[in-house]
C-alpha cells in the first residue's frame, strides 16, 4: 500500500484530536473529488513498517490527547489496500484500545466485499458513499455530499 499523507495531529478529519493518514488509490475517481492526486495506486510513498509505528507512538502519546485515527485517501478500501488496512487497525485496536477508527470510502456498507467487511469490523465509524457533486453541501459535517451515510458500527 501507499500512502500520501499522514498528519500526526488533525482537527478536521473527525472529532477531536485525531491521527490522519490518506492512502493512495481510489476506483471511484469521483467528480470534483478534492483529492484526485491520490487515485493512482502507485502514487505517493510506500507505507511502512515505521510509518504503522510511528502511528501507534502518536496515538499512544499522552501529550496530545488524541481520540483516534482517520484513514482516508484515495480509498482505505481500494482492494490492494485492505490487507494492510485491516492489519493497522487490528493492531490498533489491540495496542490502543482505548482510541477510535473511522474510515472514509466510496463504497456503501451494501457493496463490500467479504475482505472489505474484515476491515469494517474494527471500525467505530464508517462514512461510505462516493461523492456526488450535485449533492454536495459544504454544511455537512465529515462528509461532502448528501448521499454519503455516516454509520456509527462500535
Amino acid at each position: 500500500m501507499n500512502y500520501h499523507r499522514y498528519y500526526p495531529v488533525d482537527v478536521v478529519n473527525g472529532p477531536g484530536t485525531r491521527c490522519t493518514l490518506f492512502v493512495a488509490g481510489c476506483l471511484h475517481q469521483c467528480k470534483g473529488c478534492y483529492n484526485k492526486s491520490t487515485w493512482k495506486i502507485d502514487s505517493g510513498k510506500p507505507f511502512t513498517q515505521a510509518i504503522e509505528n510511528q502511528i501507534i507512538t502518536d496515538l499512544q502519546d499522552q501529550r496530545i490527547v488524541r481520540q483516534g485515527l482517520s484513514l482516508s485517501g484515495g480509498d482505505p478500501l481500494h482492494p490492494q489496500n485492505v490487507e494492510t488496512i485491516l492489519q493497522l487497525v487490528k493492531r490498533i485496536k489491540l495496542e490502543c484500545p482505548d482510541k477510535d477508527i473511522w474510515l472514509w470510502s466510496g463504497y456503501t456498507l451494501d457493496q463490500l466485499t467479504d475482505n472489505q467487511r474484515a476491515v469494517v469490523n474494527y471500525l467505530d465509524v464508517l462514512v461510505d458513499g462516493k461523492f456526488i457533486q450535485a449533492r454536495y453541501d459544504p454544511n455537512l459535517l465529515w462528509r461532502g455530499s448528501h448521499n454519503q451515510v455516516i454509520h456509527r458500527l462500535n
